[in-house]
């Protein structure tokens, strides 16, 4: 399911809500650039959805990587990354 067919989805499950609003709203939510979600991981928040999961900041550490072409050992800098981790009941129904 993509971004478009989830706006299509939560259209279809409301009466009082178009499509066209739908979709607004769930690019307000999970745009890379401008939504919630990345807004509160960028500030370094977490966002916690009950019975659904947490999406947080996770830090990778620096470590010594090797050029697969070469064999010659590179250096891989430190990073964080976005991790999403559920929680129980979402896992719980998903077997």
């Amino acid at each position: 399911m993509n971004k478009t067919e989830m706006a299509r989805e939560l259209a279809s499950r409301h009466d009082w809500l178009t499509q066209p609003l739908a979709a607004q709203l769930v690019d307000t939510i999970f745009n890379p650039a401008t939504g919630i979600v990345a807004d509160e991981l960028d500030a370094g928040g977490k966002l916690n959805l009950g019975g659904f999961g947490t999406f947080e900041v996770r830090q990778r550490a620096a470590r010594t990587g090797r050029n697969p072409r070469t064999g010659e050992q590179i250096h891989v800098p430190a990073r964080n990354y976005p991790a999403f981790r559920a929680a129980k009941g979402f896992k719980d129904r998903l077997g």
